[in-house]
């Protein structure tokens, strides 16, 4: 299988994210790197950020287990194409991925099963707090988010429940550009703590939780 090269990709981009409130965090544990668009020279705007979320839950598998590779994102399509989810047309084209896509793929290379969070709307978000909260504990693994209205493919590298919020450390794939620093990338609002209350309420959300544990846990 082909690898992505990634010695020039920034690793664990959301140490940047200061949060001034009170309450408990809950994040990843363990390296990955930030794939984005037009990373590696591949333009992929538009259309590829469910695949750059999917590659930065890869790195961290890489990091936390050694022994797996990075797929490119011709390799995630002819993954979907071998497992029959997608039609052979779907090789090479510029069609978007979602949670659901995520999971096969990690479980295909990985032998990785993932938990699916389906929330009806954005305003039931905290509905899944205490889960995501689990999540981080047991596992710290990367999780990948997605909706319809709302179909901008996140990484979720964590969660922060205060006493009157809740909020979710977003790592955003549709930054363009080379990477200057971990505080550019917050700074720009590219690595943020989103409050759920900023999430569309019309949209619903699919949240991809992989259930594998960090070295580091």
């Amino acid at each position: 299988m082909f690898t992505i090269k990634m010695s020039n990709l920034l690793l664990n981009v959301h140490e940047s994210a200061t949060l001034k409130k009170s309450g408990d965090s809950y994040l990843v544990r363990g390296d990955y790197e930030y794939y984005h668009y037009l990373c590696e020279g591949f333009d992929d705007r538009g259309w590829g950020c469910g695949y750059r979320t999917l590659q930065t839950i890869c790195s961290w598998m890489k990091h936390s287990h050694l022994d797996v590779n990075v797929p490119s994102i011709r390799d995630i399509q002819s993954i979907l194409v071998e497992l029959e989810d997608k039609p052979k047309t779907f090789l090479g084209s510029k069609q978007w991925i979602g949670s659901f896509e995520v999971c096969l793929v990690i479980d295909k290379l990985f032998d990785v099963p993932c938990k699916i969070l389906h929330v009806n709307k954005g305003s039931e978000l905290e509905t899944v707090t205490e889960t995501l909260v689990n999540h981080f504990k047991k596992f710290g693994s990367p999780v990948m988010m997605g909706g319809d209205v709302d179909c901008s493919s996140k990484g979720i590298m964590g969660i922060h429940v205060g006493s009157d919020e809740v909020s979710l450390l977003v790592v955003d794939p549709h930054y363009v550009g080379k990477e200057q620093t971990k505080n550019f990338l917050f700074n720009k609002g590219w690595v943020k703590w989103q409050p759920l209350s900023d999430f569309l309420s019309s949209s619903f959300y699919n949240l991809c939780l992989p259930q594998v544990k960090s070295k580091y846990s």
